[in-house]
């Protein structure tokens, strides 16, 4: 399905967590997603998988578990200089995976490129069709309560 890449997609190990959270925070200075503090990563650290290329992390996704069939797809991130070559696709194609073999009938994700989503069957939903629980993490958002992410949802 994807082409050859020189590395490899793999649950994260604690050795990740601060390349990881270096990863998400360049993201995060730009506003693109929310920060994510080392205690968030340790405490998560069973949620991620990511991309490893010679020995470097360039890539992790999580996919965390918000309720009996509901899983949120977050702090998904590739180093800017890796992107549109598929390691993305293949990190959401794991954590996608992972839920379908725990149970998780559905994944959602609030995101600024809503179009990579939709090319793997996701569709925008309005933000208010999300349980409440959901909001906790925006309250630590810069942008709360004016957000402007699009909401997307797909079955598994």
């Amino acid at each position: 399905m994807h082409r050859q890449l020189p590395g490899q997609i793999r649950k994260a190990v604690i050795e990740d967590v601060v390349p990881m959270k270096n990863l998400v925070n360049s993201y995060a200075k730009k506003e693109m997603m929310l920060p994510r503090s080392v205690g968030e990563l340790y405490e998560n650290i069973r949620n991620f998988h990511v991309y490893e290329e010679d020995g470097e992390v360039v890539g992790c996704c999580a996919l965390q578990v918000v309720w009996e069939d509901l899983a949120e797809i977050l702090s998904f991130a590739v180093k800017p200089e890796r992107t549109g070559i598929g390691i993305g696709s293949m990190l959401l194609e794991a954590s996608m995976e992972e839920g379908r073999n725990i149970g998780v009938k559905r994944a959602f994700t609030l995101t600024y490129v809503p179009n990579f989503f939709e090319n793997w069957g996701f569709s925008m939903v309005e933000k208010s069709s999300l349980p409440h629980k959901v909001w906790l993490g925006c309250i630590k958002c810069p942008k709360f309560p004016d957000c402007d992410e699009v909401a997307l949802l797909r079955y598994l």
